[in-house]
């Protein structure tokens, strides 16, 4: 099977769930957006949550979207950069365990964590430190990381660095990799909407929820695929309850979400729905197999918390999916 190398933020997910939203607004937090925030701000969030329960896990979006072709057995790869402390070996032993073909960088900065902020209509909104994900450098990216690969995967939260992405996806294009971009996060395609335009060329396949789709296109869903198929050959556009659409040249398609009982937590939705998307893409499956693959990755995702799923959940998934 086709193999996919990510790149991205790596981060360890503090997972906390609300009763209200009262809290994200005593913190200066907007709902639904993930907000860039330096040490001092992240020592005091911290502080501000001192005695509340939080969770662990694994983060950051390109590496959950690796994690889950990881389980659907895709022996995918992950560049990214983590400190040399508790948070960066937890980290390095997750990917391990799955069986990830690491590319993990180490610095002196503290891994870089994600505290994430769990509504309960299961919005979740991100305070990110990035700590030792964003020493990762342009300098840093190496050619020989790509000879084994078929797809490169990026997100879009790495778009502080143009240097750094520039380099990446230039080098993938070199090694004939598959350019894949995830635009992430509608606040940050906003402020940084010329780079992304100078991206979407460079990239074979591009992501982006309806949010996003609109902060690039100033259009709604369907009219922004269509302005988005205009710049890049194949382009998804996830619209939550309602599923996605996808155009790649004249085909297009577009299928339904399936129902869920409830939404828990909608972290990862996007990153499975990328994964479930390229694991059938690398198998060779037509627009409306890649959607309904990514609908149902994340299905499961939204009715857990945190972007992981059950041993179980994962046997169910790889009963329904073709197998690598």
């Amino acid at each position: 099977m086709k193999r996919l190398l990510g790149m991205g933020n790596a981060l360890v997910d503090a997972l906390l769930r609300l009763e209200n939203d009262d809290l994200l607004a005593r913190l200066g937090l907007a709902k639904g957006a993930m907000q860039l925030i330096d040490t001092a701000r992240f020592h005091e969030i911290r502080s501000r949550l001192e005695g509340l329960h939080m969770a662990r896990a694994t983060g950051g979006s390109a590496a959950n979207t690796v994690q889950a072709l990881a389980r659907l057995g895709a022996r995918p790869g992950l560049v990214g950069m983590t400190g040399r402390d508790d948070d960066g070996r937890f980290f390095a032993r997750q990917c391990r365990r799955l069986g990830i073909a690491p590319y993990l960088l180490e610095s002196d900065l503290p891994t870089g964590v994600a505290s994430t902020f769990i509504s309960p209509d299961g919005q979740r909104t991100f305070a990110t430190y990035l700590g030792a994900a964003a020493q990762l450098r342009a300098e840093d990216v190496r050619p020989d990381w790509f000879r084994d690969f078929d797809y490169f995967y990026v997100e879009g939260y790495l778009v502080q660095n143009h240097q750094l992405i520039d380099r990446a996806i230039d080098t993938a294009r070199q090694a004939g990799c598959c350019v894949c971009l995830d635009l992430s996060s509608y606040n940050v395609v906003a402020a940084d909407r010329d780079f992304f335009a100078s991206l979407l060329p460079r990239t074979d396949i591009v992501f982006a929820n309806e949010d996003e789709a609109y902060a690039f296109t100033g259009k709604t869903a369907g009219r922004a695929l269509d302005a988005l198929a205009r710049i890049c050959p194949t382009v998804v556009v996830k619209t939550g309850p309602g599923g996605a659409m996808a155009r790649c040249g004249s085909e297009m398609a577009e299928s339904p979400a399936p129902d869920v009982e409830r939404v828990v937590d909608t972290t990862g939705a996007g990153d499975f729905f990328a994964a479930g998307f390229l694991y059938m893409h690398a198998l060779g499956a037509d627009l409306v197999e890649c959607i309904d693959a990514g609908n149902l990755l994340g299905s499961h995702v939204i009715q857990t918390v945190g972007a992981s799923l059950t041993d179980e959940a994962w046997a169910s998934i790889r009963e329904t999916l073709p197998r690598p």
